[in-house]
C-alpha cells in the first residue's frame, strides 16, 4: 500500500498537475514574437502571420496537353457521321500559353489530320484540357494561415508561388543548468559527478518543435551567480528553464532566486518524479525549475514544458493511449500522480507492458522505453495482469515489432538486439532473473524467456519448466553454453568464499540457483559467506561491485569480467536458453526471425569474439511438452 504524504502547514501539499497548469496558464498571454526567415529554412517551423500569395498561379491560361487551341463554339457539331472541318486552330504543346480567343484544347491522339487540315468527331466543351489561370491560386490567395506548422510539402508551394521569406514564431527560450557537481560534455566525470546531459534532451524537444534554444554554461551552486543568470536570460528569451536547484536542500537556490527576482507560482507538483519542480514568472514571462534527476527532467518536459509551447501555438507530439496488460505489479503513493516508463509488446492480441523499476536518474530506462503509465493520484497499487492504458513514446508500427525478452541476462542478448534491427525486430529485453523470466511466460507476459535454470539431477532448463507449466508445449532455444566462475581482483578462486567478501545475485536468477547448488555440492553453509545476502540484478553489477571495491568477489560470467579487464577463474558451463511456447515459436514471424538469427554463423562468430561460449549447441532446439 502506498503511504499517504504528511502534510503540515509548514509542509503544504504539492499543487496537482492539473491545477499547476492551470495555474500557468492563466498567468500569461503567449505572445511570441516573429521573425523573417528563409523559405527553404523554414520546415518546422510556425507562421506568426498568414501567408499569402504575390501570384497567380498560372499566371495565363496554358494548356495541358499537346495539340490544337481551338474555339469550342467551332466543335458544337461534331460528331461521327459528321467530322467537323476546323480551319482556326493553333498548335500548342503543354505548358504553352493559350492564345486570346481561344478557350479549348484538343490533343492530338484525338484528331484526324489531311494535307494539314484537321477533322474532329466530337465536340468539346469551354476550357476543355486548359488550366485556367489561377487555378492552382489566385494574386493574394491565402497559402496558409496564422499558426501553420511548415511542412516539406509546403516548402514547394511557397517558392513556386515566389515567396522568398516567411514570417514565423520567434520563441527563445534560455536553457541554465546549475549544480557543482555539473560537469560539461567531453569532461569525464568523477564517481561523484554527471555530465550536463538534461539541457541537450530540452533542447533537442524545444527545437523539434521549432522554437530557438541558447545554452548556458554551467552555473555553481553559487546563488547569485544563478540569480545574474536569470537576469541576463530572462531579457532576451521568452522562456527560461533551470535545471537542478529546485528541491529545498541547502544548496538548492532556484525557489529563492524566482522568490526575488519576480513570482512563485507553483512550488511543488503531485507528480512522481519532478515533485520539486517549480513554476515562476519574472517580468511577464514563464521560469521553470527543473528536477536534476533525467527521468524526473524529461518528465517534466513532456507534462509542462511541451504544454507550455503549445499556448504558444506550437504543435506538440501526441502521446497515443493503447489498451494494455501489466507484466508485473506496480507500488505507487496516493497524492501523487506517477508515470512509470515501460517496454510495450503485443502477444497475440493484446498489448503487454512490462514496467521498468523506478528511479529519477535511470537514463537507460528512457532509451529502452516504449511507452509510459500514468498511475492516478488516489490509487496505490496496480496488480501484474490489470488492464490499464499506457502512453506510446515511439509509432505503433514500431511497437508492433517489439519482442519481449524476460528472464535472465546474457550479453549476447544485446548483439542479438542488434542483429535484429536489420529485419525491423525491437528487441526489449528486462532482467528479472531465470525464475521471473519463467513465472513471466507462464502468465503470457512475454515473447522469450532466457533461462539458465540448474535442478537437482544436474539438467537446466527443463524440469523446471515441467515443474511450472501444465498442458502447454514448450520450446527450448540455446544460445550457447557459458563458463561461469569466480571474478575478483586479486584471481581468487571459488574456495575464498568463505574468507572473502562476496557479492550475491538476486534470488530466482540462474547464477543465484547455480551457486547454491555448488555450496551444497561443497557442503558450505550460506550464513559462512559474507556478502551472501547483498545482491546485485546483472552480470556487470557483479563485477562493477568488484571492482569498485563494494566486494572481492562474486560468481559471473566470463565475457562479462574480461568486459572489465578482472582476473577470472572458471567454476562451470550452463546452457543459456530462451524459451517459448511451441504456438508462438511456429507462428510469430518475429521468433522465427530471432530463431534464425541466433543459428546464424554471424551470430557464432559474434559469441566467439565475446569469449566464454561453447557454441556447440548454439541454435539447437529441445521441445518440453509438459501435461
Amino acid at each position: 500500500m502506498g503511504k499517504k504524504e504528511n502534510n503540515s502547514p509548514h509542509n503544504p501539499p504539492p499543487t496537482s498537475l492539473a491545477d499547476a497548469l492551470r495555474l500557468f496558464h492563466e498567468k500569461f498571454s503567449f505572445s511570441p514574437g516573429i521573425t523573417y526567415i528563409p523559405v527553404q529554412d523554414s520546415p518546422g517551423q510556425i507562421t506568426a502571420e498568414a501567408i499569402f500569395s504575390p501570384l497567380s498561379v498560372p499566371a495565363a491560361h496554358l494548356s495541358e496537353v499537346d495539340g490544337i487551341a481551338v474555339r469550342s463554339k467551332d466543335t458544337v457539331h461534331a460528331s461521327k457521321g459528321n467530322p467537323v472541318l476546323l480551319s482556326d486552330v493553333i498548335q500548342v504543346s503543354t505548358g504553352n500559353v493559350v492564345p486570346s480567343g481561344y478557350d479549348a484544347v484538343i490533343m492530338n491522339e484525338d484528331l484526324e489530320e489531311k494535307n494539314g487540315r484537321y477533322f474532329i468527331e466530337k465536340p468539346v466543351r469551354p476550357w476543355h484540357h486548359i488550366r485556367p489561370i489561377g487555378d492552382d491560386i489566385v494574386h493574394n490567395e491565402m497559402i496558409l494561415p496564422r499558426k501553420s506548422t511548415i511542412r516539406p510539402a509546403d516548402i514547394g508551394a511557397l517558392i513556386s508561388y515566389g515567396i522568398t521569406e516567411v514570417p514565423v514564431c520567434d520563441l527563445k527560450v534560455a536553457l541554465i543548468p546549475t549544480g557543482d557537481m555539473i560537469v560539461p560534455v567531453g569532461i569525464h566525470p568523477e564517481p561523484n559527478q554527471m555530465i550536463a546531459s538534461n539541457l541537450y534532451v530540452a533542447a533537442a524537444l524545444i527545437r523539434s518543435v521549432g522554437a530557438t534554444v541558447t545554452h548556458y554554461p554551467i552555473i555553481p551552486d553559487d546563488k547569485n551567480k544563478i540569480k545574474e543568470a536569470v537576469k541576463r536570460a530572462i531579457q532576451d528569451h521568452d522562456i527560461v528553464l533551470i535545471s537542478g536547484g529546485s528541491s529545498k536542500g541547502k544548496k538548492d537556490y532556484t525557489a529563492a532566486v524566482i522568490e526575488e527576482l519576480g513570482t512563485i507560482i507553483v512550488n511543488g507538483i503531485a507528480i512522481i518524479p519532478a515533485k520539486t519542480t517549480i513554476l515562476g514568472e519574472i517580468e511577464r514571462k514563464p521560469i521553470i525549475g527543473m528536477p536534476g534527476y533525467p527521468v524526473a527532467n524529461y518528465t517534466i518536459l513532456r507534462e509542462i514544458v511541451l504544454p507550455l509551447l503549445s499556448w504558444y501555438g506550437y504543435e506538440i507530439p501526441e502521446y497515443p493511449e493503447i489498451p494494455v496488460t501489466l507484466g508485473s505489479t506496480i507500488h505507487s503513493s496516493t497524492g501523487f500522480d506517477e508515470f512509470v516508463l515501460t517496454t510495450v509488446g503485443k502477444i497475440a492480441d493484446r498489448w503487454i507492458a512490462v514496467p521498468f523499476p523506478r528511479g529519477a536518474g535511470m537514463q537507460m530506462h528512457m532509451v529502452r522505453s516504449h511507452a509510459y503509465l500514468k498511475i492516478p493520484a488516489e490509487v496505490n497499487e496496480l496488480k501484474s495482469g490489470d488492464e490499464t492504458s499506457a502512453s506510446l513514446t515511439v509509432p505503433r508500427n514500431i511497437a508492433e515489432k517489439v519482442i519481449l525478452v524476460t528472464g535472465s541476462h546474457d550479453p549476447g542478448i544485446d548483439y542479438l538486439s542488434d542483429l535484429a534491427r536489420d529485419a525491423g525486430i525491437h528487441i526489449a529485453s528486462s532482467h528479472v532473473g531465470s525464475m521471473g523470466g519463467l513465472f513471466s511466460l507462464q502468465q503470457g507476459f512475454c515473447h522469450l524467456a532466457p533461462m539458465h535454470l540448474l535442478a537437482d539431477d544436474g539438467e537446466y532448463n527443463i524440469p523446471y519448466l515441467k515443474k511450472h507449466f501444465h498442458d502447454e508445449e514448450l520450446v527450448l532455444i540455446c544460445v550457447g553454453e557459458r563458463i561461469q566462475g569466480i571474478v575478483s581482483r586479486d584471481n581468487l578462486g571459488f574456495e575464498a568464499i568463505t574468507t572473502h567478501r562476496f557479492i550475491n545475485r538476486q534470488e530466482g536468477s540462474g547464477t543465484r540457483i547455480l551457486l547454491d547448488h555448488l555450496l551444497k555440492q561443497k557442503k558450505i553453509n550460506p550464513a559462512s559467506i559474507a556478502g551472501y545476502d547483498e545482491m546485485v540484478l546483472t552480470h556487470p553489477g557483479v563485477c562493477l561491485a568488484v571492482k569498485n571495491g563494494e566486494a572481492d568477489l562474486g560468481l559471473t560470467l566470463y565475457n562479462v569480467a574480461h568486459a572489465f579487464s578482472l582476473p577470472f577463474v572458471p567454476v562451470d558451463v550452463d546452457r543459456y536458453e530462451l524459451v517459448t511456447t511451441k504456438a508462438m515459436f511456429e507462428k510469430d514471424i518475429r521468433i522465427k526471425i530471432i530463431f534464425e538469427l541466433i543459428k546464424s554463423q554471424r551470430f557464432k562468430e559474434i559469441l566467439i569474439h565475446l569469449g566464454g561460449y561453447k557454441i556447440d549447441q548454439t541454435g539447437c532446439v529441445r521441445y518440453c511438452i509438459v501435461r
